[in-house]
């Protein structure tokens, strides 16, 4: 078996899966027989053409199931038909033939590679009995069933392909869609959540000695866990666009972003962690949603990533500048870096981040002592 039919043969059904009925095959179903009929009737010098009006007829339910189970639809149809072409010496001079047609697009669109080398199959035998029974055949009509033979199949190849493209897309979306949830809620949720567990270690900590500091401590907790639950509900707001409430998936569209003027909100100092200094420079109201939500995200998962790792850490700096050229971020800090440390979803999710907008992000131990990360996102195709 040659290559190309090797590659027919072991293909599979055609991805997505067809629907089994719709009502367009109802409608078909119903207005068939009618026009069989109607044409038998207007024929009448037509030979046998009861018996062909009645087996046409008997075989247009097999095309409720021609998505299903295609190849077995054709088979019948023209098993049925080639037994009628045999016992009546000729083919049917009905025009309704033409539905067989559908059939073999059905073949084509929905069938596995076996059932298509199967129809073809059946194409040509049923072909070759048609000209063993009338040898007189013009040329001419050889050539325009070939024709539209030819134009059915291509018709079903085409959608197929289609179909198919258009299916690995949806995929590879829905990939990239995971890609970016996953980033957000790492940047978001282990943020907050790293700020919870290293407040409730202070609290522990404190809590013996000082009942006040723990008490400012369990406020801090509290703000945290607010946040964490405004971002959860953002992001699952997001997430269901096609739900029942109208109202909800408006605004989960049209809920801005963070900015880069939230940045803010990260600086300052809580009990058991550095402090953290929040410096933003430049021209940062031209700066596009998009980039800012990035430049906030990576912002704010290096802060956490300082807080956690970082030794011995007392400072970190976070500066951000906007100019002509681009936004440029810069997180250190003054601790020791955790040289252990396996690299986790964070780094990775804020170089994808940098990457997606033409920019770039690298982190490491800093010359100077501590970590930095840099990352520096071009002015170029950014859209207000």
């Amino acid at each position: 078996m040659t290559s190309p039919l090797h590659s027919v043969w072991d293909a599979p059904a055609a991805t997505p899966p067809p629907p089994e009925r719709v009502w367009r095959d109802w409608v078909l179903v119903a207005a068939l027989p009618v026009i069989v009929v109607l044409e038998g009737v207007l024929r009448p010098d037509l030979p046998w053409r009861v018996l062909w009006v009645v087996v046409l007829i008997g075989l247009v339910p097999t095309l409720l199931w021609r998505r299903t189970r295609p190849a077995l639809m054709l088979a019948i149809a023209f098993g049925v038909g080639s037994i009628g072409t045999v016992a009546t010496g000729g083919d049917p001079q009905l025009v309704t033939t033409a539905y067989f047609l559908i059939l073999i697009y059905a073949v084509v669109r929905w069938g596995t590679g076996r059932a298509i080398l199967a129809g073809a199959g059946l194409l040509v035998a049923s072909s070759g009995l048609s000209f063993a029974l009338q040898p007189m055949v013009e040329l001419g009509d050889v050539l325009g069933a070939l024709a539209v033979v030819t134009a059915t199949v291509t018709l079903g190849a085409a959608f197929r392909w289609r179909a198919a493209s258009r299916a690995r897309e949806l995929d590879r979306i829905k990939l990239v869609e995971r890609e970016q949830l996953a980033r957000d809620l790492h940047d978001t949720v282990a943020h907050h959540v790293s700020a919870i567990a290293i407040q409730a270690q202070a609290g522990t900590a404190v809590a013996a000695t000082d009942p006040d500091a723990a008490a400012r401590v369990l406020h801090v907790i509290e703000g945290e866990a607010s946040r964490t639950l405004d971002e959860m509900r953002s992001i699952v707001r997001m997430l269901r666009r096609d739900g029942a409430d109208g109202a909800a998936t408006s605004t989960a569209e049209h809920a801005p972003g963070p900015a880069i003027g939230d940045l803010r909100r990260l600086g300052g100092t809580h009990p058991g962690g550095p402090e953290v200094d929040v410096r933003l420079q430049g021209d940062l109201d031209a700066v596009p949603p998009t980039v800012a939500a990035a430049v906030y995200r990576m912002a704010q998962e290096a802060v956490t990533n300082a807080r956690r790792h970082a030794r011995n850490a007392t400072r970190v700096v976070v500066l951000v500048e906007a100019d002509e050229g681009g936004v440029r971020l810069d997180v250190r800090d003054d601790g020791v870096p955790a040289a252990s440390a396996p690299p986790g979803y964070g780094l990775t999710g804020m170089a994808e981040r940098a990457a997606l907008l033409g920019g770039t992000c690298e982190a490491g131990p800093a010359p100077e002592g501590g970590w930095a990360v840099t990352a520096v996102l071009p002015r170029t195709g950014w859209s207000a």
